[in-house]
């Protein structure tokens, strides 16, 4: 299964919340190196990608930007 990256956070918190955003859209998504954003202490050194489906992407992008939470 390939994956499209609708955003990037600069921390986990916010690519949970944005995840949520999805979900409650009814669109399924992943994140994406959380482990790394946490490992560096989640100061943007590695952000956290916000992943789904490619034929999601436009939907999901559109519900994150409709909020301001895209990264």
């Amino acid at each position: 299964m390939s994956l499209a990256e609708a955003g990037r956070f600069p921390t986990q918190v916010e690519a949970e919340l944005a995840k949520h955003q999805l979900q409650h859209a009814g669109i399924p998504s992943f994140t994406f190196d959380e482990g790394l954003n946490s490992v560096f202490g989640g100061g943007g050194l590695a952000w956290v990608r916000l992943m789904v489906a490619p034929e999601e992407l436009e939907a999901a992008v559109a519900v994150l930007t409709k909020d301001g939470e895209a990264g």
